[in-house]
């Protein structure tokens, strides 16, 4: 059974209506949002789950803080990330498991991981009161 049978398959087990994109992920919606199970049939023990585009970046200022910001949710939430690419955002879940058949053991708490990384992004970003002063180099 191919890795992306696996994830939908437990994916429609969990209650999920899970579909596999043009790329070969397969993508599920979770409380109204797109997450995907991204396949790797190189390292099948790889498990990757994404939420892709959930904060626009405007401008360069905005630019640092929300590098500033995913430095910290990464730092702070075990297993998930935040990476900034150019003006938008992505989170994910990441981690290497014993088998792909392990995933309905670890599915619940690395989804619930990003959901909280994303949160506590959002919050930092939403606190406009600074986090790191700038240093001007004065030489």
């Amino acid at each position: 059974m191919s890795l992306a049978a696996i994830y939908v398959e437990f994916l429609e087990r969990e209650g999920y209506r899970p579909t596999i994109d043009e790329t070969g992920d397969v993508l599920f919606k979770c409380e109204g949002r797109c997450y995907y199970l991204m396949v790797d049939d190189d390292d099948p023990i790889y498990f990757r789950l994404l939420f892709p585009n959930f904060w626009s970046i405007d401008g360069p200022l905005e630019h640092q803080r929300a590098l500033l910001a995913a430095a910290e949710v990464t730092a702070e939430i075990k297993v998930a990330k935040v990476y900034v690419l150019a003006d938008d955002t992505q989170a994910a879940a990441e981690m290497f498991l014993a088998a792909p058949d392990d995933l309905p053991r670890v599915f619940d708490r690395a989804l619930r991981a990003l959901q909280g990384a994303v949160r506590r992004f959002c919050e930092l970003m939403q606190d406009r009161r600074p986090r790191l002063r700038l240093v001007e180099d004065n030489n």
